[in-house]
């Protein structure tokens, strides 16, 4: 929607008069024109382009009550037509052939200093955008990474929708099956279970001093708590305590915690296999004049 004048590289009009230069401005207009009707036969009340939207399509647009929005960057645009239930349209020939998309409310609203356009009330179910704001880039980065993991793991727990409780509390109750496994187990195995079973215990002690706590405390009054028959304890790293999970309401995906433990232990294992080694010599470097 920027122009429709000859977009071939190194063309050139030769005019002999200044109507000439006037009826080839006036021919850009109509064809201009005969692309925006249309667009508007389409029947639609807002218009959004990836590209410049020039001042005279803009007036048409204005003129025939229609909404146009210029610059729409690629990524946002799909994932908007994805919502609205639309497609994004390269020719306007076929008005019966466009899947039009819809939603309730267009406004522009002020998020710090910058200008945003929101979308409410979308055709295909809930969306949302979620607008990441913060001191530095680090932080942001930071924060990114954060909310990736956190949508990662409720896309699994939407696919699976078991849940464990969360806290430590799978780790303490594996550690103490384990830690039960190997006093019955014989031999040198015993040693390697017991290795395992600490292991486990690293994780709440992880979670403790990462809140800040004393770790040492905590995990010794979770091994006590744990003891006891059907114990839900896990760290409340709020209070800075041992509290009930359930109680609590802390939980966390079952299939997300499945696949830690996998991952681990066959990181594990793969190191405890490794019997040598193997080193190449450095590459000599050739005397150069």
């Amino acid at each position: 929607m920027d122009t429709d004048k000859v977009k071939i590289y190194g063309a050139r009009v030769r005019v002999d008069s200044m109507a000439k230069v006037a009826e080839i401005e006036t021919a850009e207009k109509e064809k201009m024109r005969e692309k925006v009707q249309k667009i508007i036969t389409h029947g639609i009340n807002c218009f959004i382009n990836r590209q410049l939207i020039y001042n005279f399509p803009e007036e048409l647009f204005a003129d025939a009550g229609i909404l146009s929005i210029e610059h729409a960057d690629f990524e946002g645009i799909e994932r908007l037509a994805l919502v609205t239930g639309g497609e994004i349209a390269s020719t306007f020939d076929n008005p019966e052939s466009v899947k039009l998309g819809h939603c309730k409310l267009i406004e522009e609203i002020m998020i710090g200093e910058d200008r945003l356009i929101k979308f409410s009330g979308v055709e295909m179910g809930q969306a949302c955008t979620v607008v990441l704001r913060g001191a530095s880039q680090h932080v942001l980065d930071e924060a990114e990474r954060s909310l990736h993991d956190a949508l990662c793991v409720l896309s699994q727990t939407v696919n699976d929708t078991r849940v464990l409780l969360g806290g430590g509390w799978p780790e303490m109750v594996m550690a103490k099956e384990v830690d039960d496994l190997a006093r019955k187990t014989p031999g040198k195995r015993s040693l390697a279970i017991e290795a395992f079973s600490r292991s486990l215990q690293a994780i709440p002690t992880i979670i403790a001093d990462n809140a800040g706590l004393d770790s040492a405390e905590l995990i010794s009054q979770l091994r006590a708590e744990h003891h006891k028959q059907k114990s839900n304890a896990g760290i409340d790293v709020i209070s800075g305590s041992v509290g009930d999970m359930e109680k609590l309401g802390i939980s966390e995906s079952f299939k997300v915690k499945q696949a830690v433990l996998r991952s681990a232990t066959e990181a594990a294992e793969m190191i405890l296999r490794v019997d040598q080694i193997v080193t190449c010599a450095p590459r000599r470097r050739e005397d150069r004049m």
